[in-house]
Order: C-alpha cells, then structure tokens, then sequence
C-alpha cells in the first residue's frame, strides 16, 4: 500500500478503502468519490505502470476492497513504512509544505499523468523533478 500511495499520491484511507469499483484499468484512473476528499469533489488519480503492477498483484485476494490483510478489509494503516512515505511526494515535488501540492490538486488527470508516468520505484526524483522543472520554465 505504501508504494501504491507513492506512485498515487493518495491519501490513506483513499488507498485503505479503494474498492475494486472505483478502478478503471483501460483508462489508467482511480476514482475517489468526493465523500471520500477534503474538497468534497470526485477525484481521477491516474494511474502509473508501478499502480497498475501493485493493483494487478492484488487481483483475486477480496471480492470489493483491492487492499486487505489476511482476506480482510483494512481501515487504518499504521505501519512505519507507511508513516515514512507520507512526505515522500512533497520531497519529490521539492515543495516547501504539503499545502503546495494540494495546489495543483484540481487539475485533469490527463494533465498529471505526464507527472504520474514519471514516478517509478528507480529514479524517481530525478525523473519527476525534469518534468517538473521543464513546466516550470515553460510557464516563466
């Protein structure tokens, strides 16, 4: 769950609570419902090759959550690993606070996806920060 939370930048219960329902694999998108986001407006996450792997690993194990321990629903993940990749996003981002990339949470998830595809378990930072860098120059 923490790499999958890595690759989407979701929060932990989005990631807890995703149900199979929510997922569309042709598309490469999650759907979060907005009773499940701050904003209260339905979310597209896309999805990267590391999500759909982590995603596609998780097939068969429960009929309507993709996360389970134990062939059980989860509702909270407390486990260091977990606590340990929360910032992980905002280090990649080079943002100051998290506040910086909630942001640029009401772009399209065609938009993101550019970002999406370039966070993968090897070279990520370098990755994600070219991209982010050639934006930003681009907007200057």
């Amino acid at each position: 769950m923490a790499r999958f939370t890595l690759a989407t930048g979701l929060r932990e219960a989005n990631v807890t609570g995703l149900l199979w329902e929510q997922l569309d694999m042709q598309r490469r998108c999650a759907w979060i419902y907005g009773d499940q986001t701050k904003s209260g407006h339905d979310l597209a996450v896309p999805l990267n090759a590391d999500a759909l792997m982590i995603i596609r690993q998780q097939l068969g194990r429960h009929p309507s959550h993709v996360f389970t321990y134990k062939g059980r629903p989860l509702r909270k993940a407390s486990t260091r690993c977990w606590r340990k990749r929360l910032n992980v996003l905002q280090e990649l981002g080079g943002w100051a606070n998290f506040s910086m990339v909630l942001r640029y949470a009401h772009l399209s998830s065609s938009h993101l996806m550019a970002y999406a595809d370039n966070v993968s378990e090897k070279g990520a930072v370098t990755n994600l920060l070219q991209v982010t860098n050639a934006e930003t120059l681009k907007s200057a």
